[in-house]
């Protein structure tokens, strides 16, 4: 286990969100934080890169510490076939019920947290908060004696229930339970533990900040992208859950009437994810020859500055993930004014107001007709970005998330 200590949003201050939260919504957060003032507060996952987890923490840590919270980050460490394991737990929580737990997948699982509880003193914190299943199992290598809290970011409703129930074991001796959304709280925890908590961005980090119309030109022509053309996105890892092909059979449905559109797939390579390989090279083989797609990741260059500018030069923004937690790549483009048409799962549900903020679809076929739809009436899609914008502004910023947590902190004071 090692610990973060370069963070995205470093010198990150609560008072430079004043002008997007308010005066009244920054005092209520500095009177909350006083109450847990000098309180060491552990935050524990599996990278410091690549999906939701890490981006919100890389945020959310500065701005803890500029409150007073003494907050730090540790990611645990293991082998490629550890984390093919808790990938395949990633995808039986998700659903997938062909996959069986045998008792070696147990045992990796277990030794390697045993490993990393060997890094670090967890017990010399005030609180410790795990996040997702990789490290979950590290309660059981510690004398707690302070809250610990386990937070979900995955979608938990139709899990295999054979990974589920090994996995209860442990997240039953957690003091409180973290999730998105109601329908992802199993019947089997107890209630008087879970709080529901969505996800946030960061508006002023480099994938949300404001860019120049320049910067956004330059970035399209350093990646053959033409901004002259329609544009559609979708930004997610390369994963069986997000609907990649799904998105590619959209597109060429909409190249059918709009034959110059373009579609960038944007996405990160995480070390946590093996199985990303596997469905990236599948994602090419897809794709072909057709050079109006392009796949886009850290590897040949794009981080986050570079999503931005993609989400913001983008007509259209998709996410036809078949399962998702949340999708924060959908709260992104919403506050970059982008009417989303994202498949009606999950906390995709929770973001777009169907019909308002962006559309909520079924199938490939729907998504092609609110995409063809929206590229024709650029006026709609106007307005449905402006509406999006303030839904993100309202429910999904990040120092709504902070307010939050030091609710739950403030909770177990005495």
């Amino acid at each position: 286990m090692f610990e973060v200590t370069e963070f995205g949003g470093q010198g990150k201050k609560l008072r430079d969100y004043k002008g997007i939260i308010g005066e009244d919504a920054l005092n209520r957060i500095l009177e909350k934080a006083e109450l847990v003032k000098g309180a060491a507060f552990a935050n524990v996952n599996s990278t410091s890169f690549g999906g939701g987890v890490a981006e919100i923490l890389h945020n959310l840590i500065p701005l803890m510490r500029d409150v007073g919270v003494d907050a730090r980050w540790f990611v645990i460490e293991g082998s490629d076939e550890f984390f093919n394991v808790t990938k395949g737990f990633h995808n039986a929580l998700q659903g997938n019920r062909e996959l069986r737990l045998t008792d070696e997948m147990k045992r990796l699982y277990i030794e390697t947290n045993r490993k990393n509880a060997r890094d670090v003193d967890l017990g010399a914190f005030d609180y410790v908060l795990i996040h997702d299943p990789q490290p979950a199992p590290l309660i059981e290598f510690y004398d707690k004696r302070q809250p610990w809290i386990w937070r979900c970011h995955i979608d938990l409703s139709d899990p295999n229930m054979e990974f589920w129930e090994f996995l209860r074991g442990f997240v039953a001796k957690y003091d409180a339970y973290i999730f998105h959304m109601e329908e992802y709280v199993r019947g089997d925890l107890e209630g008087s533990k879970v709080v529901i908590m969505p996800p946030s961005i960061d508006p002023l980090s480099e994938k949300n900040m404001e860019l120049s119309e320049t910067e956004v030109l330059k970035t399209l022509e350093r990646f053959d992208v033409d901004p002259e053309r329609p544009i559609l996105t979708q930004v997610a890892r390369f994963d069986p859950w997000k609907g990649i092909f799904d998105v590619i059979d959209v597109y060429r449905k909409v190249k059918e009437k709009v034959p110059d559109v373009q579609l960038l797939l944007v996405g990160v390579m995480a070390h946590d994810d093996p199985e990303g390989w596997v469905y990236f090279e599948k994602t090419l083989r897809k794709i072909g020859e057709d050079y109006d797609v392009k796949v886009l990741t850290n590897l040949n260059g794009v981080h986050a500055r570079e999503v931005n500018a993609f989400q913001r030069a983008s007509d259209v923004v998709l996410q036809m993930s078949i399962r998702e937690g949340f999708g924060l790549t959908v709260t992104e483009a919403m506050w970059k004014e982008k009417p989303v048409v994202g498949r009606a799962v999950g906390g995709i549900r929770l973001q777009i107001v169907d019909g308002e903020t962006g559309f909520l679809v079924r199938d490939v076929e729907e998504a092609s007709e609110k995409v063809l739809y929206l590229l024709k009436h650029p006026e709609v899609a106007g307005r449905m970005g402006a509406r999006a914008k303030e839904r993100v502004r309202e429910n999904f910023v990040i120092t709504r998330h902070l307010e939050r947590y030091l609710d739950i902190l403030n909770s177990f004071r005495p």
